[in-house]
This record gives C-alpha cells, structure tokens and sequence, in this order.
C-alpha cells in the first residue's frame, strides 16, 4: 500500500533509536485558530490526510501550503514526504533505498528542509536536504546519534541519544554547549525568540498517578534558564502555538495554556472511529491547521 503519487525504496538500514517506539500513525488535520488564550477548533473539519497501515509522523509546517513529515514504505524505509494543502498531493522530497529520513523542518534560512539522517553505516546525524531538490548536504559530522531538534541562529539546538540523554548547542566548532542532561523529546524553539524549551526529566511531580515533567528555556542570546511550568500529566509532546501559548494531548483530548500560568485547560477533544492517543503535533497560524498524530487502532 502507498500514499498516492509515492513510490517508497527499499530498506537497507533500520533506525534503532526512532523503530522501538513506532506504531501505525496517521496524520489528521483540523481547521483551527486561535482564540485569545484558546485553540478554536472548527467542528466537522477533521481530514486524513494519510490513510495507511504504516507510520506517517512528525508533521511540521515549511510554508503556509506545505508541509513535511516521515513516512515508512512495507520495507520499512524512511522518507521524507511533501504534502501540499491546496492540491491535496504528495511529493518525495528523499527518496533514498540506503537511508532513512525523520525529524523534518524547515532550515532560519529557508533554503533547506533538515533531517535526522540514519546513514548506511548506522550513524545518526543531521542533513540538509535543499528544497529545490538539489543534493543533501552533512551539517554537523561530529555531533551524533541526533534524535530531535530546532533552530534558532541558522544552528540546530540537539537531543543527543546517550545515557542520559543530553541537549547541546553548536555556538561554534570549537564550542559545542550542553544545554540539560536527561532531556525528553519535545526540542522547540518558542517562536519569536532566541529560547530554546525542552522537558527536563530530572523535575518530575506525580499526579494522580502520572507524571507531569518540568518544561525548561535555555536563552541561547542570553545563556539564561527559564521556568514554563510542567507538561500535562501523562503527556511529552508540546508545541507553541504562539509565544504566549503551549498545546499538549492526551488521549483524544486536546490542552492548552499560557506560558505563564500553571493550569492546563482542556481545549477540544477529537473522536475519529478507529483511532486514538494525540502524539505530536503542528500548527500553523496562516494556513488556519492544526495536524495531530494519531495511532490507529
């Protein structure tokens, strides 16, 4: 089975890190726009944009028409697909037999859509892939296994897989900061600013039995930390849907609240028959979506 207008390579190579924890996913996309401190959803307007027994994840927005993500073929081959909102049609951006592809965003500079890279020999690290479709380009040689990253400064702030895992900053060749050990792995930058925010695993609260882990800013201008509360018991995936705002899910249950407060408010809750768990997800102010990852059951 294939996403239309795909054709999928063979596998070589599979991904340790990213293969232990996949499932069946597909992306649904939600109109939706912000609403003072809500996410207003609009009712009925849940779409699939994927449709297949197979792992379609971590959505990001490169325009306000695109976006990328990573899609496995039956070989279980990586890829990193284009999906165009106004043409409903998909578009290889990789297409490599001896590599995989996840982790897609779009590069400060515009010019490149970033990947982490699993390699023929296994190695685990970020490239460049031109969105002109011109040849993939090695960004950091020495900085690996990659897992998750952002941007700010046309340099990437990294989750480095390791015992524990650590987040680093290149501030140059010579200066490869670690930001916090034992970091989870939402890495976003809040938009508009130079803060890099990630769950630090090292500060955790018990909840009713799950745990809520403390979200942390590291000021890359400034090298100065900051506090933005706890994530919502029994969830690890976040974004900004602005830089006032912080949406997490659970469940089929959607969550929201203000950088500065400590109360999460549910949001929205999305019931599509045959799927469940809201994962990661992407949004986008100007194209007025909001891309949730689902696990079908």
């Amino acid at each position: 089975m294939r996403l239309k207008n795909l054709s999928f390579p063979i596998l070589i190579f599979i991904l340790p890190f990213f293969a232990v924890a996949q499932t069946s996913t597909d992306l649904i996309s939600l109109d939706a726009k912000i609403n003072g401190s809500k996410i207003q959803i609009t009712k009925g307007s849940a779409y699939k944009i994927t449709d297949r027994i197979l792992y379609d994840n971590q959505p990001d927005f490169i325009n306000d028409k695109q976006m990328a993500f990573s899609a496995a073929d039956e070989k279980g081959n990586h890829d990193i697909i284009i999906y165009n909102f106004e043409s409903k049609k998909f578009t290889n951006l990789t297409q490599t037999s001896e590599k995989s592809e996840f982790s897609p965003t779009l590069t400060d500079c515009g010019l490149y859509v970033s990947a982490v890279t699993v390699e023929e020999d296994g190695k685990q690290r970020l490239w460049l892939y031109p969105t002109n479709f011109g040849e993939p380009e090695l960004l950091y040689d020495d900085i690996e296994p990659v897992g998750y990253y952002d941007w700010y400064d046309n340099k990437a702030a990294m989750f480095v897989l390791g015992n524990p895992n650590s987040l680093v900053y290149p501030y140059s060749k010579s200066e490869i900061f670690t930001i916090s050990q034992n970091v989870g792995r939402s890495i976003k930058r809040k938009p508009k600013t130079s803060i890099i925010t990630y769950i630090d695993k090292n500060k955790e609260r018990d909840i009713d039995g799950e745990k809520a882990y403390a979200i942390k800013g590291f000021d890359i201008e400034q090298r100065t930390y900051l506090d933005f509360g706890f994530t919502f018991p029994g969830s690890e995936d976040f974004i900004w849907l602005n830089k006032n705002l912080l949406l997490m899910g659970k469940g089929e249950e959607l969550f929201v609240r203000k950088a500065n407060e400590t109360d999460w408010q549910k949001t929205g809750e999305v019931s599509i028959e045959g799927y469940r768990n809201i994962t990661r997800m992407a949004f986008s102010d100007k194209l007025k979506k909001l891309v949730l990852v689902m696990e079908r059951e």
